[in-house]
Formats: structure tokens, C-alpha cells, sequence
């Protein structure tokens, strides 16, 4: 059994049928795999094409990683207190964006948790095989807050309060599969499909008149919904957050790597996965991870208010419940 998920609305009128053939492009960046599908007219030169995307992930790594000592965001991390720190546009966006999520949310989602994910051994750091001790984590949630953070938007600036560390990674993924995208339109490849370490956008048709479809990633195990879900990604994106991506065990328990900026501590609730259907995948991204923190019935409730198409799996005795909010029912077809 299959169920097919369609955009209830275009931004623009449905695209013409494009001519030519599906060519694929692979590659490694941002510490993940990325593909892209994108229809080729006969003619068009797409030798360089895998370059063009890895010149665009290339940039956004120099601009927005805290995995790379040499990014403007690192530079940021390791100001002085009281420092202010120039971005370039696209990293400022970004931030600006997380910014209004963190407020949104109540702080579910919050970039400046930088250095509990790196105390819990999801970061830089590198992994850690023991639970991080109630005092460790107190003194760490001091130099967190994104209320802490002051930006000047005209001069796409950024106080550095003292200690902080931003984190954008669960952001940044989406930004780049939006850019690539981008990239693709302005480059003569408007049909494509651009995948990031999980996270979709798909944009036109295939030769065959049909859009992008793409099946949502459900958690291993998940016997609760026999049918498959596929979408159609026209001019849409979707992401999805799970407990069961990055993990550590310790002392028989395990600990995800979605960490509650609100009480410094892994995610600890029924709620298995999320997936977000958004015009941008920056937002899906994002989305996805603060609902997944917000637990169940919070989620629930967050993207209702904001007319979200979301799909919540809550882990039961007997397997996994779905929640699904209005929008998305809508979009069932």
C-alpha cells in the first residue's frame, strides 16, 4: 500500500514539460553525501556542472561550518567578549533565520547550543563514551542562550557576548540544498531534484511530465504504517529528524543527538522522527529539529499554529503512532 502527498498550491503555473535526459551528479561535503538529478537538453554543456555544486557547498563550508577552523562562523566562535563580528550575506541570513526560530520556539531550537552539543560529544570535539556529569552541564548552558546574541543587520554584524558558539548545522543542510538548487536555475538546469544527507528539494518536471517523487524517511523498524508515503517535490522541500541517526549508549541508555538547548540535556521523549514539508528546506531543516525537541503534543501543537505540513512517529509498546497536521492532511491526494 502507498499514499501520495501533492502541493495544494503553485507559486507560479506548473512548468512545460521539459526536453531531454535525467543526468545524476554525486559527491561528499558537510560531512555527508549529496546527489542531484537534473534534465539535460541535448547539447548542454554539463562537464562542469559536479564543480559548479561543489564550488556552492565549498563556500557555504568556508562560511557557515564550525567544523572548519577557518570559517567565518568559527572566527565569530573564537572572538573576544564584547567583539563584533562581520558575516558575509548569505551566513548572516542563515543566522537571522535561527534566530527567529529560537524565538518562535521558546528556545527548542536555539543556534547558540553549539558548546552542548560539543559537551555531549556531537560536535567537533569528537565522541565521548560517558554522560556528561548535572555540574558540567550547568556550567556549559551558561555561555548558551540566543537571547545573548545582538546583530546590526545593516552592517550584517554579530556581537560575540563572551564564550559563545554558534551552531548551524541544523540549518546550514538546508541552506545548501536551497542554494544548490539556485544554482541549478541560473545555470540552465531549472528541472532537478538536490539531495543533502537526507534533506530534499525538487524543482519542474521529468521528460516523462512527471514531478520529482520521493518516498519519507520513516525510522528503521517502523511496522506502525505499512503503506509508503511519497511526495511530489514541485517547487517543495522536505526534511526529516530522528532519535535514531546519531546516538551514544551509556550505562544501558541510549542518547540521541538532538540536545534541549532549554534543560542542556538529549532529547528525552516518545517522539521518533519528524518530517517537514516547506517551500525552503533551510526551514524544513530547522523545523524539523525544533519540533523534534518540542516532543510530541508541543510539535503537534507549534505546527498547527504555524500551518506546518508536518508527520510526527511516536514510539509505542506495540510500534509507532503518526500525528499529522492539517496542512499535510491536505496535501494527501
Amino acid at each position: 500500500m502507498q499514499r501520495v502527498l501533492v502541493p495544494v498550491s503553485l507559486d507560479a503555473p506548473p512548468p512545460v514539460v521539459p526536453e531531454g535526459a535525467v543526468r545524476q551528479w554525486r559527491g561528499q561535503a558537510m560531512g555527508t553525501t549529496w546527489s542531484v538529478s537534473a534534465v539535460v537538453r541535448a547539447g548542454h554543456d554539463d562537464d562542469g556542472v559536479a564543480g559548479g555544486i561543489g564550488t556552492v557547498l565549498d563556500r557555504i563550508i568556508a562560511e557557515m561550518s564550525n567544523w572548519s577552523e577557518s570559517s567565518d562562523l568559527s572566527r565569530f566562535n573564537r572572538a573576544a567578549a564584547d567583539r563584533w563580528v562581520t558575516l558575509p550575506a548569505d551566513a548572516f541570513t542563515v543566522l537571522q533565520a535561527a534566530l527567529q526560530l529560537a524565538r518562535d520556539s521558546g528556545g527548542a531550537y536555539d543556534p547558540s547550543a553549539g558548546p552542548l552539543v560539543d559537551l555531549w560529544g556531537f560536535g567537533p570535539g569528537g565522541e565521548r563514551a560517558a554522560v556528561p556529569t548535572p555540574d558540567e552541564v550547568a556550567r556549559v548552558r551558561e555561555r548558551c542562550g540566543w537571547q545573548r546574541i545582538e546583530i546590526d543587520a545593516a552592517r550584517h554584524r554579530v556581537r560575540q557576548p563572551g564564550g559563545t558558539s554558534l551552531d548551524l548545522c541544523a540549518i546550514a543542510k538546508g541552506f545548501a540544498v536551497d542554494a544548490v538548487s539556485r544554482h541549478l536555475a541560473e545555470t540552465g538546469l531549472a528541472h532537478h531534484l538536490v539531495e543533502i544527507g537526507g534533506e530534499l528539494r525538487g524543482k519542474g518536471l521529468k521528460p516523462d511530465g512527471m514531478p520529482w517523487w520521493v518516498e519519507l524517511e520513516t525510522p528503521p523498524g517502523n511496522d506502525a504504517s505499512a503503506r509508503r508515503t511519497l511526495v511530489a517535490l514541485l517547487g517543495l522541500s522536505v526534511a526529516t529528524s530522528g532519535d535514531y541517526r546519531r546516538y551514544f549508549e551509556a550505562d544501558g541508555r541510549r542518547y540521541a543527538h538532538t540536545i534541549d538547548p532549554r534543560t542542556g540535556y538529549p532529547a528525552a521523549h516518545a517522539l521518533a522522527s519528524v518530517t517537514v514539508l516547506h517551500r525552503d528546506c533551510m526551514m524544513a531543516d530547522a523545523l524539523s529539529t525544533a519540533l523534534t525537541v518540542l516532543g510530541p503534543l508541543a510539535a503537534l501543537a507549534f505546527a498547527q499554529r504555524h500551518a506546518l505540513a508536518a508527520r510526527l512517529l511516536v514510539r509505542t509498546p506495540d510500534g509507532f503512532d503518526e500525528l499529522t497536521t492539517p496542512a499535510f492532511d491536505a496535501m494527501l491526494s
